[in-house]
């Protein structure tokens, strides 16, 4: 694994993200799938797929597709602080599911799940995340076959409290012996951006992935945060789940990892102004 030395380089040095941008086309590199959400309205149906409820970790918000519009070229996730019953209360019940009587906040998570996957090449996603203490956006990708963490996830991009302290993180996960997850994780600091750009949460930035049988190499406006080693990524069974295919999910949790949003200003929007997945001839 390779972690976050040429971004230190860049920020001791105060150069531009954007003096050497990544032309996939040069690389021979062809667009095999796009969501450039250039339709105002619903999100495309033929593309994505909603969760809905409580769905993982504990989170605090209710997941409904009510939250997630295309509005002026942009995928709009918008985070609110609302009271929603939760239909599957059951007093006493041990699971977090079902236990709770209402969500106090919504938002939406998206997935290509049944309508498109992957295996090998590029992925880019500009995007402007909502920095706000309790929110947890991310951009990440899931195999399609086993359970989780066996399937194998890949975050290209996860913006959440590590410690107290608001970090960006680019990260791999597999199963371990006892079947939980393990982790290949680089994080950043916040405060790193901030000091390079105190104008950072304002703009957009560009997420790209770059997967080969070989490597995963995870970058932020042209900077490499991680690279990962797919030799190291086997489960316990043999199984390599980068060497299978994925799908990518979008979406914005609340809570969790991201801290008490008690405080906090809603409504929240994490904004993406589009997804484009890129291979060469050989994995196409």
């Amino acid at each position: 694994m390779k972690h976050l030395l040429p971004l230190f380089f860049t920020l001791i040095c105060g150069l531009s993200f954007s003096q050497n941008q990544f032309d996939p086309r040069k690389a021979d590199y062809i667009l095999v799938w796009q969501d450039e959400f250039d339709q105002n309205g619903k999100v495309d149906s033929t593309k994505w797929t909603f969760e809905k409820g409580f769905v993982r970790n504990q989170e605090l918000q209710w997941y409904q597709e009510e939250n997630a519009t295309v509005n002026y070229g942009k995928l709009v996730i918008t985070g609110k602080r609302e009271v929603i019953p939760n239909p599957g209360f059951e007093s006493g019940d041990a699971d977090w599911k079902k236990s709770r009587k209402q969500a106090d906040y919504t938002s939406s998570s998206i997935n290509t799940r049944g309508k498109f996957d992957f295996q090998y090449g590029l992925v880019e996603v500009r995007a402007k995340i909502d920095t706000t203490l309790g929110l947890w956006p991310a951009i990440w990708t899931l195999g399609i076959k086993n359970p989780w963490p066996s399937n194998g996830e890949i975050d290209i991009m996860e913006y959440y409290r590590v410690k107290g302290e608001a970090t960006i993180l680019a990260n791999a996960a597999w199963a371990d012996e006892s079947k939980r997850a393990k982790w290949d994780e680089a994080k950043v600091p916040f405060s790193e951006f901030l000091k390079l750009d105190p104008y950072w949460p304002a703009k957009f930035h560009v997420w790209r992935m770059e997967w080969t049988e070989g490597f995963i190499k995870l970058y932020l406006d042209e900077e490499l945060l991680n690279e990962v080693d797919l030799t190291e990524t086997i489960n316990p069974d043999g199984f390599n789940p980068f060497h299978q295919p994925h799908y990518i999910l979008l979406n914005l949790a609340i809570g969790g990892n991201g801290g008490d949003p008690s405080a906090s200003v809603f409504p929240s929007e994490y904004l993406v102004d589009y997804v484009r997945v890129y291979q060469k001839n050989e994995n196409y």
